[in-house]
């Protein structure tokens, strides 16, 4: 008897690649999913490699919520060797992917090996779409609970408008497009759902010579730029350069936090200069 109810209250196995994507399973899954995290707070999605603990979890989930970060490509395969009855959920269906910004003071333009940007949960409009993957994926798994999981959904979309709205009328004052400054370019659909311009430091993953440096101050002068953004996983030292020659701030900030609406307003609030 006892296995029997356990097996009814059991809660779907899901497996997510970044905290974003945890925190949106959550906020539709609510207690009814087990979510694990492939790629830890400060590791990059570019390089991880699962540990054999996620290897374990792989083994015994359900659902995996696939969101295009690179690890992926290496690892999806390797996942679906272990666990073939595991379904993989494509939450990029549907969206348009941007292309990487480049960083237009290129000495060689010709190697573009970033190709298009896998950022996509920085603009609220994708976040949409995702969600309702996510909803779908999870109503078909337990279909005994789509009423629970179509209510979460519904709370979800509310809270992304609220954030929408609050970045629109946090950069409404702005004159358009206004710029701001990213060591590494990774706010693209942020930039593009705002009509923001992402001028970015780096170039091809290094860090700028004093020469093309000299250049980004003077941009970032006639842009009337007022933050800098950096990544925690980044060394942000010609980021800090240009800020103390232009007085601005340095923000550290990971497109890969959890919080994903309080850091969308984070963003807006240092564009638009509120300090």
């Amino acid at each position: 008897h006892l296995l029997l109810t356990t097996f009814i209250l059991a809660n779907i196995n899901a497996i997510v690649s970044i905290l974003p994507e945890e925190s949106f399973v959550k906020a539709i899954g609510g207690d009814r999913v087990d979510v694990t995290l492939m790629v830890p707070p400060g590791a990059s999605p570019h390089t991880y490699e699962p540990k054999p603990s996620q290897m374990k979890q792989v083994a015994h989930a359900q659902l995996y919520f696939a969101i295009g970060v690179e690890f992926e490509h290496t690892w999806l395969p390797r996942f679906k060797d272990l666990n073939p009855s595991m379904q993989i959920v494509d939450l990029t269906e549907g969206i348009e992917k941007l292309p990487m910004t480049p960083a237009h003071h290129h000495e060689s333009e010709d190697h573009d090996h970033e190709g298009l940007d896998p950022h996509i949960w920085t603009a609220p409009e994708n976040v949409r779409i995702i969600a309702r993957h996510i909803y779908t994926a999870l109503s078909h798994a337990d279909p005994a609970h789509d009423a629970y999981y179509k209510q979460n959904l519904a709370i979800f979309l509310a809270e992304i408008d609220k954030t929408d709205n609050t970045v629109h009328t946090l950069l409404s004052p702005l004159p358009r497009p206004a710029a701001f400054m990213v060591f590494h370019p990774s706010w693209g659909y942020f930039a593009k759902a705002y009509d923001l311009e992402q001028v970015p430091v780096e170039v091809e993953g290094k860090k700028p010579k004093p020469k093309a440096l000299v250049k980004l101050i003077k941009e970032a002068r006639a842009k009337k730029i007022r933050a800098i953004f950096t990544q925690p996983e980044f060394s942000d030292s010609s980021a800090k350069i240009i800020a103390s020659e232009l007085h601005i701030p340095v923000i550290k900030i990971s497109p890969l936090a959890a919080d994903w609406s309080k850091n969308l307003i984070r963003i807006a609030k240092a564009i638009a200069g509120a300090r």
